[in-house]
């Protein structure tokens, strides 16, 4: 089959139009398949089918302090007599006209009380009467019914990824399972003569394979399936027969094999068995990125470079996979902070890696591409417009790792 001729192949591609691409292939091929899961296995998963409250929440109006409940209406400033003791968990009898009630945290209201003072706000006397000493309101320190949201209302759409938050509000509307998308299959493949697993000895101009690892892990905690594929020899033949047994996969995910040389032959196997686009990005680390299908299996094929494997995994290879799980939000939220670094301009846009400290973010002494402790010292990555130089002092975007790992 004939290779698909890109705009990226004829020039730097900038990282808006590669991942607007990706995320429209994504949107084009979401993932078919549900499962009803527990709670307690949820955690980030995606939910297939918006949760809708089975009741008001709260069910009915409840103390937001330990105090007493009692009707404003009825208090004139005299010492009120208390009628009963109401906990959380126990059902009230009506209020006594013209007394309070002692009532906890989350308590319900006693029918005819409209209003509770905090105990700090009340003296109790001798005879156990009890004076307030603050004025009194309608609905003071009282949660409504249905103050949260009422039977019926949807209060998570479907696309939303679950964590521990949007779980503890499924189990406060006593939902037991969740509808969620299946996991993508994703087959992680590493390319390269070079490349040793941890634990055997390297030869001659050999290094560990740092990616596996690192891929695997994310995949995982992405809610992803991983098949691993192993590290394969730069070989064009074995290249082909590795891809042909990986096609009951969602995305085979490769890093090496991508840029234009003459050992690299991924591009070459997609160019004959699928198609391809060859993106050189506009982005630094991470310029060579190959995208593609084999035999109707999207591949995304990463720098072998650990650093730019985390940059282009981060900002397009992760999108994609949420964008097909059914996520909505899939793009890493970034917030301003001031440089507390000089950087020059380039002519592609960088990815510094960065930790703030004292509110200025500070980049690694050394940014090469093939450096991954720079990520492992770093909290997060500043982002460098293409051609625009950096200053000290200067405002900068600075994207958390925790919004790249969730």
């Amino acid at each position: 089959m004939k290779a698909v001729a890109e705009p990226g192949d004829r020039g730097l591609m900038p990282l808006a139009a590669a991942t607007e691409r990706l995320l429209a292939m994504a949107s084009a091929t979401p993932l078919v398949g549900t499962e009803v899961l527990p709670l307690e296995a949820a955690d980030g998963r995606v939910l297939a089918e918006p949760l809708r409250a089975t009741t008001d929440l709260p069910p009915w109006p409840n103390s937001a302090m330990d105090g007493y409940a009692l009707a404003c209406a009825a208090w004139a400033g005299e010492p009120m007599e208390v009628s009963q003791r109401i906990f959380a968990g126990h059902a009230p009898g009506p209020l006594q006209p013209g007394t309070c009630a002692r009532i906890f945290t989350g308590a319900p209201l006693p029918e005819g009380a409209d209003c509770v003072q905090m105990q700090e706000n009340a003296e109790v006397g001798a005879d156990g009467r009890v004076r307030f000493t603050e004025p009194l309101r309608v609905g003071l320190n009282v949660r409504p019914r249905a103050q949260e949201c009422r039977a019926g209302e949807t209060v998570l759409d479907a696309g939303t990824r679950l964590g521990p938050i949007e779980l503890g509000l499924a189990a406060t509307l006593g939902v037991p399972s969740l509808v969620v998308r299946r996991k993508p299959r994703v087959a992680v493949l590493s390319t390269g003569d070079e490349l040793v697993a941890p634990g055997l000895p390297l030869g001659p101009g050999q290094i560990y394979n740092s990616n596996r690892q690192l891929l695997r892990s994310w995949l995982e905690r992405s809610a992803c399936e991983v098949l691993d594929a192993g590290i394969i020899s730069d070989d064009l033949q074995l290249t082909r027969r590795t891809l042909d047994s990986l096609q009951d996969v969602d995305l085979i995910l490769t890093t090496g094999g991508v840029s234009v040389g003459e050992a690299d032959y991924l591009g070459q196997a997609l160019r004959e068995g699928g198609t391809l686009a060859l993106w050189k990005l506009a982005i630094k680390p991470g310029k060579p990125l190959t995208v593609g299908e084999y035999q109707g299996t999207v591949v995304i094929g990463l720098p072998g470079n650990p650093a730019s494997t985390l940059v282009t995994f981060a900002l397009l290879a992760r999108p994609y996979l949420l964008r097909r799980m059914g996520c909505d939000r899939v793009q890493p939220k970034g917030f301003a902070t001031l440089a507390g670094f000089a950087w020059p301009p380039g002519n592609r846009r960088e990815f510094l890696r960065a930790r703030v400290e004292a509110g200025r973010a500070e980049i690694y002494s050394n940014q090469s591409s093939g450096v991954l402790r720079s990520a492992a010292w770093a909290d997060g990555l500043v982002e460098v417009p293409e051609g625009q130089a950096i200053a000290e002092g200067d405002t900068v975007r600075f994207i958390p790792m925790s919004e790249l790992l969730a």
